[in-house]
């Protein structure tokens, strides 16, 4: 089968390439044939790096990374739905049910940034960003399980179009352009991703208070003592880091995304001290709430810093779009100040501003526009260490 359509491939080449009928979709052709092989060019001058993987490569490892949230959100959304429906069903029934509302949502997304990123490669006469592949995976996972699909398709277009092909294409962007189009949802349709109330395919009318709205929604409580009183949803920390609670379609269990944080570092395609750095910062800034909430009415004051690792998106955000490595910092110490910025950020973010309990989105979207002046920052100190030792 691979011979069949490696011959096929070798045949209808030189239609594609200058001079033959179809030169203008050569961007489609050559995406086409790198990712079902790999590919025959080779440098024509030095320096140059020779290594047995290439971009599409790592892009396509980061996809396999996601699968297993993917295959667990949709076991996810089957259970929320069952108990609010008062139903009874297995494993195997739920993540069906849940299957089928995700599929539509990966259908759209995939379509909607294959269409655009073919479009620019066409016009500008340059190879398909592999890119496009690891940003429509993620941001199905960053969506609710009842967004509207119509949604999906405008906001897969502003995150790639506005996040990503204005700046020039993938390596020019300021922003993570999966986290864009979650953005460009939030402030756009803010009734259906608000975080506010839960997102569970249920009655009419079924909805819910999420973990971190509560404590946000009344003073001088105990956040914890409030969590533990909700009746409708298990706020258990063990429940919370297993996933079994409503929340975005990938996001909720946190074994599966440390797990996926072991192997992308393990195969070095993350970088470990954005992920240390943001849990240093985000541990530091809850003990730090925490010394401060005899003395505040806040109930997010008194959130643990062992609660706030396991609520909302936190642990997603950091694998999966605070490490990406176009946005964020490219020198080893200002990537420790990056993450470290991005935990702290999160914290205050929750705590202090009662419009938006998760902080996660905000926090990486600041980071990532002052990553380039944290690195600059680190280089001159690092020049100006070097002028001083040897002046």
């Amino acid at each position: 089968m691979l011979n069949f359509l490696q011959n096929l491939l070798n045949k209808t080449k030189p239609h594609f390439e200058e001079g033959g009928r179809f030169e203008k979709l050569y961007p489609i052709f050559e995406a086409t044939d790198t990712i079902l092989f790999s590919t025959d060019e080779v440098t024509e001058s030095g320096p140059h790096i020779r290594d047995s993987i290439d971009t599409k490569r790592i892009m396509i490892l980061v996809v396999i990374s996601l699968l297993p949230l993917y295959l667990f959100g949709a076991m996810n959304i089957g259970y929320q739905n069952a108990i609010a429906m008062g139903l009874e069903r297995s494993n195997w029934q739920n993540f069906w049910f849940g299957f089928g509302k995700i599929l539509p949502i990966i259908a759209i997304t995939f379509a909607s940034g294959a269409f655009w990123e073919l479009i620019f490669a066409v016009v500008r006469k340059h190879p398909v960003s592999e890119g496009f592949l690891v940003t429509c995976a993620l941001i199905p996972l960053t969506m609710p399980p009842n967004i509207p699909l119509w949604q999906i398709s405008i906001a897969t277009t502003f995150g790639i179009v506005i996040g990503k092909e204005i700046f020039g294409g993938v390596g020019m962007n300021i922003f993570n352009p999966a986290l864009l189009a979650r953005v460009f949802i939030f402030f756009t349709y803010p009734t259906k991703i608000s975080g506010d109330k839960v997102w569970v395919i249920g009655p009419d009318g079924y909805s819910g208070a999420t973990a971190l709205s509560i404590p946000a929604s009344e003073l001088g409580q105990n956040a914890l003592s409030m969590l533990n009183s909700v009746t409708q949803f298990d706020y258990s920390w063990w429940n919370l880091f297993w996933g079994w609670v409503p929340g975005s379609i990938g996001e909720t269990n946190k074994l599966l995304i440390i797990l996926s944080a072991i192997f992308l570092i393990y195969i070095k395609i993350i970088n470990w001290r954005v992920v240390f750095g943001a849990i240093i910062g985000l541990v530091s800034m809850a003990l730090i709430t925490n010394l401060f909430s005899p003395f505040s009415t806040n109930s997010m004051f008194t959130i643990p810093p062992h609660y706030h690792l396991v609520m909302g998106s936190f642990l997603f955000g950091t694998v999966f779009m605070a490490t990406e490595p176009v946005t964020g910092c490219h020198t080893n110490q200002g990537r420790w100040i990056y993450g470290i910025l991005f935990g702290s950020l999160t914290v205050i973010i929750r705590s202090i501003n009662p419009a938006y309990p998760e902080g996660v989105m905000l926090s990486i979207l600041f980071v990532n526009a002052f990553a380039a002046l944290i690195d600059w920052f680190v280089i001159q100190s690092n020049i100006n260490r070097r002028k001083a030792r040897h002046a």
